[in-house]
């Protein structure tokens, strides 16, 4: 009977979790698109200032061919300085943009996986969709544990076409893998010595007919006893009120159901674990 009561505590702490997830979502796409305006102006008003940046160089240089060879010697070490200043400029402003673009392709995918319509199969770029997702799971890692940080290694296969996926939900397999690496190397560096370094690596590659995606975590790995059962769902090995038992069940459902492939464990308890997706190039 206590054991019966436990896990209807147990049980009523995911469900309430998953209401929480459920509204963070909603609010998530509402602040994305939100944020997605004023985004829209920075890296447009980056652009028309590298535009005017442009510019001042070109009238420069024509100040150059105006001015007399003396005079112009006299201005050599100014036109220098205000080089060297428009070059940072440049510089900067192509950094603001670079960053502008990438969280507007992230603000994307957010819109994306919490609007996308159910089962619709998109042309993906499965490179970036994987990287962004990665990034996105470090950073929230890094934003809900005080002093998170890891090694991330990354290797893409540039060579694999564009993919049909159902890229709300590929990017939520993506992610829970990911959540559950960075939980693990996070856990693991809590109990291990200085010379611990948390790493993940991330390996995306094309294999015959199929593409093969390995992230892999130097963390916890999983107890031989365990294994069979982590990709049951509400199986989880998280304190209460961190986990809803899902993920992996999710993910598994997934890969194998939604996109016709396999995903694979690989792990040793202490050591390592690795988690293998393998999915074939074409989809519906």
């Amino acid at each position: 009977m206590e054991d019966q009561s436990k896990e209807i505590e147990h049980l009523r702490l995911q469900i309430k979790n998953l209401e929480k997830l459920s509204s963070l979502g909603m609010l998530s796409a509402g602040i994305a698109h939100e944020i997605q305006n004023p985004l829209n102006f920075v890296i447009n008003f980056s652009k028309l200032s590298g535009k005017l940046v442009d510019d001042l160089e070109d009238i420069l240089e024509e100040e150059k061919e105006i001015l007399s060879p003396e005079i112009w010697g006299k201005l050599t070490s100014i036109h220098e300085e205000f080089t060297d200043i428009l070059n940072d400029l440049h510089e900067n402003l192509h950094k603001i943009e670079e960053h502008g673009n990438r969280a507007t392709s992230i603000i994307r995918g957010i819109l994306l996986y919490s609007r996308g319509k159910e089962d619709e199969y998109v042309p993906t770029n499965i490179q970036q969709l994987v990287k962004e997702y990665v990034w996105l799971s470090y950073h929230s890692m890094r934003a809900n544990y005080k002093g998170f940080n890891i090694t991330i290694r990354e290797s893409y296969d540039e060579s694999i076409p564009m993919m049909n996926l159902i890229p709300q939900d590929f990017s939520r397999a993506v992610l829970n893998i990911m959540n559950n690496a960075c939980y693990a190397v996070y856990s693991k560096s809590k109990i291990s010595s200085l010379d611990y370094q948390p790493t993940i690596s991330i390996d995306l590659k094309k294999v015959g007919d199929q593409v093969r995606l390995s992230i892999e975590d130097n963390g916890t790995g999983v107890p031989e006893n365990i294994r069979n059962a982590v990709f049951e769902a509400f199986f989880t090995t998280k304190p209460a009120g961190e986990g809803t038992g899902l993920g992996l069940s999710i993910t598994k459902s997934i890969i194998e159901e939604k996109h016709h492939g396999t995903i694979q464990l690989e792990t040793k308890e202490g050591e390592f674990s690795r988690f293998v997706f393998l999915i074939p190039l074409t989809n519906k």
